[in-house]
């Protein structure tokens, strides 16, 4: 059997034993079929791991994040079927992850890429055994949207969007430690949200509030002008790529991270393959951003994101409610973040056309 969870770094397995104390031994056989392994080639960091302007503690895999969300639905219900949608919530994320959502034109959302997933389960002849068995209906376990402790809109409180903020303030900004992890996960509770539906919060108000803190700092890094500009820009070059008849969209659900950049850095086209030599070795210095278009033949871009945050539930004197309803320090750390400064046009000062 693959030993993927043995070579977890030390600090994620820590991590993964605060989430479920016990491990759901059921769970291993689902997590070792083919198609979730592939996800252990692709990164959270949606593509922005390889190049200088960021520096990242580590590469976090896409399977370990949907292992992640899996514990913690488990943790909180001890539900076979529920814990499978989140364990299979990534299952057809693609190569660079959400940079195929700004391929797709979907920057905002990044969405587009979820139609596969119930093709991708329904296909595994290893997954749909493990369901028979386990007498449990392909449609219970293709759609996590269907739990609201699994997912939710932004900027309740879900098991994906608590998941990639906690492991995100270990690998991206450091902004906790495993300790401070522990803290914020064992205050979380089930509550009722104002339509009367099961949410994850928090029980006290000065935990949540921290919470909202910490994480304050670390919501910027996946709106800010450089995330953006370096998905985007992996976006046009795979898009270049697939133009030029070097790689097919399906190869982008088959192939690992570093198989594809490969494929990138060793195909015929010096064009493409120099642009991208360029984004390896770029740093902030070498970004454009204005409000203005660069009216050169370098790369520029204009495309918008999503903006990932959280306004949680809480117990606060006997009722429950937001946390930026009852915090001051709360509200200030969301409004700041939702009224950052972000600007029309972000490029590199390299050239670089994306094919049409």
């Amino acid at each position: 059997m693959n030993k993927y969870l043995e070579n977890l770094n030390e600090e994620i397995k820590q991590y993964l034993t605060v989430l479920s104390p016990e491990f759901p031994e059921w769970l291993l056989e689902y997590i070792y079929t083919p198609e979730m392994l592939r996800l252990d080639g692709i990164g959270m960091s949606c593509g922005t791991l390889y190049t200088k302007i960021y520096d990242d503690e580590y590469f976090y895999s896409s399977l370990t994040h949907s292992v992640a969300v899996a514990l913690i639905i488990w943790n909180f219900t001890h539900d076979k079927k529920q814990t499978l949608a989140g364990l299979f919530h990534d299952i057809a994320t693609p190569t660079f992850k959400h940079c195929i959502d700004f391929m797709n034109g979907d920057s905002e959302h990044q969405e587009s890429t979820e139609e596969r997933t119930e093709q991708i389960i329904k296909n595994s002849k290893e997954i749909m055994h493990l369901l028979a068995r386990d007498n449990i209906r392909i449609e219970e376990v293709s759609d996590y949207h269907i739990y609201p402790i699994a997912d939710n809109d932004t900027p309740k409180l879900s098991s994906d969007r608590f998941e990639y903020t906690l492991s995100g303030g270990l690998y991206q900004i450091r902004v906790f430690d495993i300790d401070n992890i522990r803290k914020y996960y064992h205050n979380i509770i089930i509550l009722k949200n104002e339509d009367g539906i099961d949410e994850l919060g928090f029980k006290d108000y000065k935990i949540c509030e921290d919470f909202i803190h910490d994480i304050s700092h670390l919501w910027p890094r996946w709106i800010e002008d450089e995330d953006r500009l370096c998905m985007q820009f992996i976006a046009d070059i795979v898009k270049s790529m697939n133009i030029k008849g070097y790689i097919t969209i399906d190869d982008l659900y088959k192939l690992s991270e570093n198989e594809v950049i490969q494929l990138i850095k060793n195909c015929d086209d010096a064009y493409i393959r120099n642009a991208f030599d360029c984004f390896q070795n770029a740093t902030r210095d070498d970004v454009y951003k204005s409000d203005l278009p660069e009216n050169t033949e370098n790369y520029c871009t204009s495309v918008k994101g999503k903006k990932r945050y959280m306004n949680p539930l809480v117990r606060f004197n006997n009722k429950t409610c937001r946390i930026k309803e009852v915090s001051c320090k709360a509200n200030q750390d969301i409004e700041n973040f939702l009224n950052m400064k972000l600007h029309t046009y972000i490029g590199f000062h390299f050239k670089f056309k994306p094919y049409n």
